[in-house]
């Protein structure tokens, strides 16, 4: 009875969810956030930056092809231990490919490895956490599933970043950036021992003799229930658009606060982008993931959903009277990017909630909820993908007043979205 109570309080949200999520975080904050400093501090340009880090993040929106294989096989818990794993071999590798030559391709090719295997970590790790929750246990933990994902990105684009400064100041860029990636490595591997025994596994696969055409027969069964599903089309473009203006200001942000002063950007050290817009603007989002998750918990996500929107996209007007002013105070750099994240943070849980719990229940809840995060993280992607070319050509002060042009459609569609499902918190309320 004593091992029974043990391993009840080993298997506890809290022992998990926290630890789940940072690793979740790790390789797509290192694809998309820590690789641009490092390829900008290696000497290659925004546009070709922004275009190739945001391509090789296609595997978090190609997920739910691999989904459905990932409920017929194992269970969840062996798929994310194993990418755990494989994405800590991924990063050793990228360390190992900087001194080369040709170390540009090789490190692109090597990360878009590491975007197949996180994006398979995000789906399963969603999936335990469907599964293994109940409905008021979502409510309560995705506050603190959204800060243990961003308390990955004050390790990863805050201290690291940082450290990647002090480092290359004492032993160049090059072997700054090797050590970094090996440290990631490191992390990863130590978080797929710890899951070996923590992360529960309740729900086991009751079939695993699966033929190919079975699985794929699955697969179309699941895509079909999914596009089937009531106001399926307005929530893809809701999905696609609350994040819309994001999606171009994503990547341009850290290049624009390392860009020199004449060439409009802010001028900042490595030390100083870790520490203001990694490390103080990830906590912002630790906090209002916080802050917004209790927020929903006590008004509902119906009545909630369109504040969480503004809260999320109307911060984005500081970067735009960075640009403009281009303030070399530390401080007011910090306090500005701190309010947008806190918005952002606050805002992001809206979401997240939304697609577990209007878009993802059925039958296959895993599965569709990997097809609506994929879809989000494609909407993010595309504007990504051609923002540094946006940028080259309006510069920053322009570029930064048409992502504020590009969050209208957000508020358009926000307002008008319908809700399929009741609102868990307000039916508890009744």
């Amino acid at each position: 009875m004593s091992q029974l109570s043990m391993n009840q309080k080993e298997m506890s949200p809290a022992t998990w969810v926290p630890t789940v999520y940072f690793a979740m975080g790790m390789p797509f904050i290192l694809i998309s956030l820590v690789s641009v400093l490092m390829f900008q501090d290696l000497g290659i340009g925004d546009a070709q930056i922004a275009f190739w880090t945001s391509l090789i993040i296609l595997p978090y929106s190609l997920k739910p092809l691999w989904s459905p294989f990932m409920e017929l096989y194992k269970t969840k818990k062996f798929f994310v231990v194993t990418t755990q794993f494989v994405s800590g071999l991924t990063l050793a590798l990228v360390a190992l490919s900087l001194p080369l030559p040709n170390y540009f391709s090789m490190s692109i090719a090597f990360l878009a490895l590491l975007g197949i295997s996180g994006a398979t970590h995000d789906v399963a790790t969603d999936g335990v956490y469907l599964t293994e929750l109940t409905k008021a246990q979502q409510s309560q933990y995705i506050g603190w599933q959204g800060a243990a994902y961003n308390a990955a990105k004050i390790l990863a684009n805050g201290g690291l970043v940082f450290l990647a400064g002090v480092l290359k100041d004492h032993f160049g860029v090059l072997y700054a950036w090797m050590f970094i990636m090996a440290i990631c490595a490191g992390i990863l591997v130590l978080c797929g021992f710890y899951h070996m025994r923590m992360l529960p596994s309740k729900h086991q696969v009751k079939n695993e003799n699966k033929t190919a055409h079975e699985v794929l027969v699955k697969l179309w069964e699941v895509i079909v229930s999914f596009f089937q599903k009531k106001h399926v089309w307005y929530y893809i473009i809701f999905i696609i658009l609350y994040r819309f203006a994001e999606g171009f200001a994503m990547k341009i942000v850290p290049l624009f606060l390392k860009a020199s002063v004449e060439n409009g950007g802010l001028g900042l050290t490595n030390q100083e982008v870790g520490l203001v817009y990694g490390t103080a603007g990830s906590a912002a989002f630790i906090i209002g993931s916080l802050i917004g998750g209790y927020f929903i918990a006590a008004r509902g996500l119906k009545r909630s959903l369109f504040i969480l929107c503004c809260i999320f996209n109307i911060p984005f007007l500081v970067y735009a009277l960075l640009a403009w002013y281009q303030p070399s105070n530390l401080y007011l750099i910090g306090t500005a990017i701190f309010a947008e994240y806190f918005g952002y943070g606050f805002g992001f849980v809206g979401l997240m909630l939304f697609m577990m719990q209007q878009v993802a229940p059925g039958e296959h809840q895993m599965a569709h909820y990997a097809f609506a995060s994929g879809i989000m993280n494609l909407g993010v992607m595309i504007p990504g993908g051609i923002s540094g070319f946006m940028s080259d050509a309006l510069g920053y002060q322009h570029f930064f007043l048409f992502v504020l042009i590009a969050t209208i459609p957000a508020f358009l569609i926000t307002w008008f979205v319908p809700f399929t499902h009741p609102d868990p918190a307000v039916s508890e309320q009744k």
